[in-house]
């Protein structure tokens, strides 16, 4: 993991967790907490048609343990093309999510560190931008508003008002419009999608 997320996690690792690159062991723990939280149609949203089939962005997959090293949360971006810019090119950004904390767990800024060591790594590998579909209420305090990603839709139903962007560099969304495409490398192995 590169040193600038050590950096920022220093304080998380004195804390009750800590945060860790996901590793290919982690996939059914993440899996059956992702189905805890989400619960049985978490399958059919938007997003997770745009992810199905493709691995996340290098490096992007961040977990979070407990002092036992089990998974307790878990994030990921993915490489999206954020529909076109004025000179009709793709805008090449990420987009988060799932982020999920077991229940066990909430109330003790497990979702925050992940949050923050994600956007914080995202950074670090110089990319531009960051979508998601979630709370306002909850991802404004990084920075995610709707207003940047106002022009832009997903391949299938979603709100509006959820539909928020972070923009890592300034003005990488500037008159970006149209489609959320998945850009990321596919998997190799079509079995494997149902566990990625």
């Amino acid at each position: 993991m590169a040193a600038v997320l050590d950096a920022a996690l220093s304080f998380f690792r004195k804390a009750e967790f800590t945060i860790d690159a996901e590793h290919p062991g982690d996939v059914v723990q993440r899996e059956r907490l992702l189905d805890r939280a989400m619960g049985p149609g978490r399958k059919r949203k938007s997003s997770e048609a745009i992810r199905r089939g493709r691995v996340p962005a290098q490096g992007l997959a961040l977990v979070a343990r407990d002092l036992d090293g089990h998974v307790i949360g878990t994030v990921r971006l993915w490489h999206v093309e954020a529909g076109v810019g004025p000179d009709g090119a793709g805008i090449p950004a990420l987009l988060l999510g799932p982020l999920a904390v077991d229940a066990a767990y909430e109330g003790k800024g497990i979702g925050g560190a992940l949050m923050r060591a994600a956007i914080t790594e995202a950074a670090a590998r110089g990319h531009g931008a960051i979508l998601l579909v979630g709370d306002p209420e909850y991802y404004e305090r990084f920075g995610f508003f709707a207003e940047k990603a106002a022009h832009l839709v997903m391949p299938g139903p979603f709100e509006r008002r959820r539909f928020l962007g972070l923009e890592l560099k300034a003005g990488w969304l500037t008159g970006a419009a149209g489609l959320l495409v998945g850009t990321g490398t596919r998997l190799s192995h079509p079995g494997i999608a149902k566990v990625a």
